[in-house]
């Protein structure tokens, strides 16, 4: 069994007194078709935001790919710019 492709772990994102992520836990595996559901305001562009590394967690891991994402985002910041 391979290691997932994306691994969200305690998840978590805080705006002041509101919460947009609150300790979200998943992963999909290579191969996976993977719905992410919910009704607005339940955190969906938030999540994609973090996976993306365009925002930071207040807490939790993010691993895609079995990197990092937030070691791996500084990596391909410095790339870039070469």
């Amino acid at each position: 069994m391979s290691a997932p492709v994306i691994r969200a772990d305690g998840l978590s994102k805080v705006y002041g007194h509101d919460r947009g992520v609150a300790d979200l836990t998943f992963e999909v595996g290579e191969g996976e078709v993977f719905g992410y559901l919910g009704p607005n305001g339940a955190g969906k562009t938030t999540t994609i935001r973090l996976l993306l590394d365009l925002i930071r967690p207040s807490s939790g891991r993010i691993e895609l790919f079995g990197s990092d994402v937030r070691r791996a985002g500084m990596r391909r910041s410095r790339r870039s710019k070469e």
